[in-house]
C-alpha cells in the first residue's frame, strides 16, 4: 500500500474503514447474453426528451412528478418525496432520524443488504431479526424482538424470498409501534401484488414510511428513481436533510412519461404479462430434478436452491446471467429475474440440459480437457 493510501485510511472513521460494500448484481463484472441477475424489466422504453434548459437548476421536487405519483398512490402531494432510486429514501430515513453510535434499526433476515450497509455506513446499529420471526411471530414477539430500535424496515415483497407480509401484520406492527419507531416498508416489488400496499396506511399512521421505485415493474431501472411516500409532517424533517437538487430536469422529464396514465396503464399490462411467464418458469422449475426448493413468493423473480452448484456455472458458459447467492449459511441457491419470454426460453434450456449428465461430471470433463 502506499504511503498516500496509508495515510487516506488513516483518516477513515471506524465504521467506514470495517464497511463491506453492497455487491449489487451488476457489480459482479459478469459476461453473458441473457441477464436475468437484477430483476430489471424486459420492456425497453420510447422517451420524447428535450435537453435546451440545462443551464437551469431543476425543480427541487418536479411538482408535475409529484402530483402523478401522488395520484397514482392514492395519496396527496404532500405525502410524496422523490429521491434517486428508493436507495436515497432509506439513507435519508437513517440519516433523518437515527443518532450515531446511539440508535438501532430493525432488519429482517435475509433481506436487501442496502439497509444494513446504510446503518453501517452512519454507525447505526443492526437489530438482525428473521423472515421467520416476522412471518410466523406474533406482533408482540416481533414487537419486543425489535425493542428500542428506531426504524423498522419491512421490505414487502421480500428481496430475495419473495416472501409477503400480510397488510393486516404491517397495520398491526404499525399500530404497537407507534410513537416509538418508524415501520417502513419497502415496496419495490409491489406493483406484481397492488393489492398489498401499505400506502394505504399513511393517512391512519404518522408512523407509517413507504418506499416506491421506479425501476422495476416500471422499466427504467437505469433513470435511478424512487418515492417516499409518508405524512407530511413525517416527511418535513427529511426535506430538510435532502440534497438542494436531488432530481436533474432530464430525470423528472422521464418520470413525469413513465406516470403518465397511458404509460400507468402500459405498465399494468406489462406485469400481467410478466407474471404469467413467472407462472411458467416455476412449473418448468417444479418439474427439473437439478432444483430442490423454490420460493416463489412475489415479485418479478424467483428464487431457489439448486442441486448443485455448478449448475449456475454450467448456466455462466452458456451466456445465461443469474444471481448466485448465499441463504442460509448455503451458497446454491439462485435468483432468476422475469425476462421476456425469449429470454425464459433460454432458462429452459439450461434447466433441460442439467437433466441429462450430472454437473459435476460435466464439470470433471471440462478439468480434463
Amino acid at each position: 500500500m502506499s504511503n498516500e493510501s496509508t495515510q487516506a485510511n488513516s483518516l477513515l472513521p471506524a465504521n467506514i474503514a470495517a464497511l463491506a460494500a453492497y455487491s449489487s448484481a451488476k457489480s459482479e463484472k459478469l459476461s453473458g447474453t441473457t441477464w436475468l441477475n437484477a430483476n430489471e424489466s424486459p420492456y425497453a422504453k420510447t422517451i420524447q426528451l428535450s435537453v435546451e434548459d440545462l443551464n437551469r437548476y431543476p425543480d427541487p421536487q418536479p411538482q408535475l412528478v409529484i402530483d402523478r405519483y401522488a395520484a397514482y398512490a392514492e395519496l396527496e402531494s404532500e405525502n410524496v418525496l422523490m429521491t434517486r432510486g428508493a436507495d436515497e429514501g432509506i439513507e435519508l430515513l437513517v440519516r433523518t432520524y437515527c443518532e450515531s453510535a446511539k440508535d438501532s434499526i430493525a432488519l429482517f433476515l435475509p433481506t436487501y443488504g442496502m439497509y444494513k450497509v446504510t446503518a453501517d455506513t452512519h454507525n447505526v446499529a443492526i437489530n438482525a431479526l428473521t423472515q421467520a420471526q416476522l412471518l410466523n411471530g406474533s406482533v408482540d414477539e416481533i414487537v419486543d424482538a425489535v425493542g428500542s430500535s428506531k426504524l423498522v424496515f419491512i421490505c414487502n415483497p421480500n428481496n430475495p424470498t419473495g416472501s409477503l407480509t400480510p397488510l393486516d401484520k404491517v397495520t398491526a406492527i404499525a399500530t404497537a409501534l407507534a410513537d416509538k419507531a418508524l415501520v417502513i416498508v419497502d415496496e419495490a416489488y409491489i406493483e406484481f401484488c397492488p393489492e398489498q400496499s401499505a400506502t394505504k396506511l399513511i393517512n391512519q399512521f404518522s408512523n407509517v414510511v413507504v418506499l416506491r421505485t421506479l425501476s422495476k415493474a416500471f422499466a427504467l431501472a437505469g433513470l435511478r428513481t424512487g418515492f417516499t411516500l409518508a405524512q407530511a409532517a413525517t416527511l418535513a424533517p427529511i426535506r430538510k436533510v435532502i440534497a438542494p437538487y436531488p432530481v436533474s430536469g432530464v430525470v423528472a422529464s422521464i418520470a413525469a412519461q413513465a406516470i403518465a396514465p397511458d404509460a400507468i396503464t402500459s405498465m399494468r399490462r406489462q406485469v400481467i404479462i410478466l407474471n404469467a411467464l413467472k407462472a411458467k418458469l416455476v412449473q418448468w422449475l417444479s418439474e427439473s430434478p437439478a432444483v430442490l426448493k423454490i420460493l416463489t413468493g412475489e415479485g418479478n423473480f424467483v428464487t431457489l436452491k439448486l442441486a448443485d452448484k455448478n449448475y449456475f456455472k454450467i448456466a455462466l458458459e452458456q451466456g445465461l446471467v443469474m444471481r448466485a447467492f448465499t441463504l442460509y449459511g448455503e451458497s446454491d441457491w439462485l435468483r432468476i429475474s422475469i425476462g421476456s419470454e425469449q429470454e425464459l426460453k433460454q432458462v429452459k434450456i439450461w434447466l433441460d440440459g442439467l437433466a441429462l449428465p450430472t454437473a459435476s461430471a460435466i464439470s470433471a470433463q471440462q478439468e480434463v480437457s
